[in-house]
């Protein structure tokens, strides 16, 4: 019987975790309705046990955590502006499965839920760096749909006893991000574009600045998550993130040098819903479960293009 269950398996970070845990040698089931995953990302998976389905269905969801011990739900519609257009499927994606899951996985008595929480939740505050103790002001439907999934969370930890740990992700990017979305990672789409030697578009002036992070740090910050002494993170919320923030204007320059594009930048007007700034303060995830970023913006992001060029080959 699987020890861990991944949700969103077919997706970029459910992806991205199954195979950390793959590599080391644990038993994993997956489960995905392939609304946004790919199946061409679980190339490399064969070991995963893999069910099909969505979890707001509650026989899925029955089914998905039966057995396990360890649930990393990263299952959701992950984009704002994909929000804006359709909140009811954003809402039945990431608040109804998620309640679903929640009360599946208290009948199934599994120990632990890592949940894939947003940095949407803080709004546009203008206080820098963002962090657990400020009051949420969720702009998007996406944020809110986030972020009651992250109330849940925490009730079902103070109510049922359930141990619940969710995490704050912060523009997450890297290898297996599908660049070809209308709705795909900011990252993810300049370096398929810039490589191609096409225009990259920007809503804005490119003076919005994201904490940026990669992947590995993702995985790593989840995986300590998962067995971090109860009592420092049942029923916590935690920013992962690098702790550091670039702007849209410098990661198209570093791309540059990355790719070799040398052609111009177009600027649109702002997307509804975006915000102005993201920083995190990464302390408690710190304190509370020895978290640091193993691999800086930079690195990250050399990684990511090495990866996305080998998709042009």
């Amino acid at each position: 019987m699987p020890r861990y269950l991944v949700t969103g398996a077919a997706g970029f970070i459910g992806r991205s975790i199954a195979a950390a845990l793959l590599a080391r040698g644990e038993s994993v089931r997956g489960v995905d309705n392939f609304a946004t995953g790919k199946r061409h990302n679980l190339i490399g998976l064969e070991a995963m046990e893999l069910l099909e389905g969505d979890l707001s269905n509650p026989a899925i969801a029955e089914r998905a955590c039966s057995g396990v011990e360890i649930i990393f739900h990263q299952a959701a519609l992950p984009s704002v502006p994909r929000s804006v257009a359709d909140p009811l499927s954003t809402n039945v994606a990431c608040v109804d499965a998620t309640l679903q899951l929640l009360v599946a996985a208290r009948a199934a008595g599994v120990r632990r839920i890592v949940y894939a929480a947003s940095s949407s939740a803080y709004g546009d505050t203008p206080t820098l760096p963002k962090h657990e103790q400020m009051p949420p002001n969720p702009i998007s439907p996406y944020a809110v749909a986030k972020l009651t999934g992250e109330y849940y969370m925490r009730s079902f930890a103070r109510v049922y006893g359930m141990q619940t740990v969710c995490l704050r992700y912060f523009n997450v990017f890297g290898p297996y991000q599908d660049p070809t979305s209308q709705y795909s990672g900011v990252l993810a789409v300049f370096c398929r574009r810039m490589l191609a030697g096409q225009t990259p578009l920007i809503h804005g002036d490119g003076e919005q600045s994201r904490d940026f992070t990669f992947i590995q740090n993702t995985v790593e910050g989840n995986l300590l998550a998962a067995h971090a002494d109860a009592a420092a993170v049942s029923g916590q919320v935690m920013n992962l993130a690098t702790g550091e923030r670039i702007t849209l204007n410098q990661v198209v320059e570093l791309l540059r040098e990355l790719t070799g594009y040398s052609g111009p930048v177009e600027y649109g007007p702002p997307r509804a819903g975006d915000i102005r700034h993201s920083l995190a303060d990464i302390s408690l995830a710190a304190s509370q479960m020895g978290y640091t970023p193993s691999v800086n913006f930079r690195e990250g992001l050399r990684r990511t293009v090495d990866w996305y060029r080998t998709l042009q080959d």
